[in-house]
Formats: structure tokens, sequence, C-alpha cells
């Protein structure tokens, strides 16, 4: 008979295995996070969230580990991997709530649609039915979304403040009663001491994150992660020198976009030139 092939105790969470093997390569180094971190100029609680899976990295950081163990390819082919697996996104999301919940602050751009804390009833079903979530799982969902927004308007709440492309307001919706109260939802936010919302116009021209709509949340602890989501697929982020592009990415939109005023003014008359309910 063959021999039966031998199962190793690595995981088979593609994840969890690039981390094992991010960390099993260094202590077959025999050097410390710290010494590696020296090596390569990284912060070394960089590494830390890498061999404990909290974070993936960049690919430049696989290439660079990589070429510091000798192993060529190994460790970008299982950090594709981690990247493409489906099951990871439902953890990030999770954990993202979880920072969400804990946050002192949010700055938000949409190219999209307007962010969950914001949405009304109505709105939200409308975004939430469109991507094939029906019955009794749409209504779970659209109550989740609302509960989220009661903890925005709550005492203590975080301040948020969110950058709408345009697109996001002109984005018509099945029920035109619906799109009006998400309107008049949005006038009414901004007049609350802790929410600020500025539109980014067409007239801005191209910008910079066109394709994707992202969160930042500010902690605690002062460190800031940042959560991105497009059509297919979202990604939380964590790695310093990742947030800080994309914040810099966020900044020259706010540079571009109307001020808090100018904005209120164009959601309304947005309101005053739609066609009333007949």
């Amino acid at each position: 008979m063959p021999q039966r092939r031998r199962v190793t105790s690595r995981s088979h969470e593609p994840r969890l295995r690039y981390a094992e093997e991010v960390r099993r390569l260094r202590e077959q180094r025999g050097v410390t996070l710290r010494q590696l971190a020296e090596q390569l100029g990284w912060d070394y609680s960089t590494l830390g969230k890498l061999e404990r899976g909290q974070s993936l990295g960049s690919p430049e950081m696989a290439q660079s580990l990589d070429e510091f163990y000798g192993t060529p390819g190994l460790l970008l082919a299982l950090w594709e991997l981690a990247v493409g697996d489906p099951t990871q996104f439902k953890e990030q999301y999770r954990r993202y709530m979880l920072l969400e919940a804990e946050a002192e602050s949010l700055w938000h751009f949409g190219v999209t649609r307007v962010p969950g804390m914001l949405q009304t009833r109505g709105y939200a079903t409308e975004v939430l039915a469109a991507g094939e979530i029906e019955g009794d799982v749409l209504v779970q969902q659209v109550e989740a979304r609302l509960g989220r927004a009661e903890l925005l308007m709550g005492d203590g709440g975080p301040r948020l403040r969110t950058i709408l492309y345009e697109a996001v307001l002109r984005m018509a919706l099945r029920d035109p009663a619906a799109w009006r109260e998400q309107m008049e939802h949005l006038l009414e936010a901004a007049e609350h001491p802790r929410i600020t919302i500025q539109l980014l116009p067409f007239s801005a021209g191209p910008c910079v994150l066109d394709s994707t709509d992202v969160m930042f949340l500010r902690m605690a602890d002062g460190r800031t992660v940042a959560y991105t989501e497009t059509a297919y697929r979202g990604e939380l982020i964590e790695e310093a020198s990742q947030v800080g592009r994309l914040q810099l990415a966020y900044d020259s939109m706010r540079d571009l976009a109307l001020s808090p005023a100018e904005s209120r003014k164009f959601i309304g008359q947005m309101l005053e030139e739609a066609p009333c309910d007949p």
C-alpha cells in the first residue's frame, strides 16, 4: 500500500498560513522581531502584526522578506493567496465593526453611496436589495444599519466627517419619496454638532479615489485605521504607511470639496429642483 501522506499541523486558512510562515522563517534564522525590523528598516510592531495574522501588509513587504530569507516568490505567493481568500473579508469586516464601535472620530469618502450611519430606512432598503439581499436577511441588515446610526447620534457618539461625491446625490432611487427623505436627512444631520458633510462636485474634475469608498477610524490610542470598499471587496488597512497614503488622497479631495455651508446649499437646491410627488 502507498504510504499515507503526512498531514502537517500548519493552518489551511491562507491568512494564518502566511503569518505562520513569516514567523517560522524568522525563528529559523534565529533573529528577534526587533533585530529583523532594524535590518529591514521597518517598525517591529508591524512585523508583529504580520506574525499574529492581524495584518497582511503589502506585496512589497512580502518580496522584501523573500529576499532577506532567500525564499524567492514563496512569501509573495502566500500573500497573494491570503489577499484573494474570500473568507478573510468577512473576518476583516467583523473586526472593522468592532473598531468602529470604539472609534473617537470617523472620516469618510463616498463615491457610490451615503455612509451607512447616515442612511434612512428607505434608502438602506433599496441599496441593500440591489445586492440581491431579500426577505428576513434584508430586514435584519437594514435594522443593523439603522442601529449604527443611533450609535452616531447618541450621547458620546464619535465625530463624523463625510465627503460625498456628487454622483452619490444624483443616484436616483426607485421610490422618489425615499430619495427625498434621504436628502432631507442629510440636511438635518449636517446641523448636528458632531457631523460635518461636504460635497465633492463633478466640476472638481477627476479625483484620486474615484472608484473607492473609504472610512478612516481614529482610535483612542491615537492610531488610525482605514476600511476601503469597492463593488466586489472590502479591506481593513492597519499598516501605518498605507493608511498615510490614503489620508493624503483624502486631504487632496477635501481641498477640492465645497465648504459645509456650500454643501448644505447644494443639497437644498437639489431638493428644490426635484419634482414633487403628485
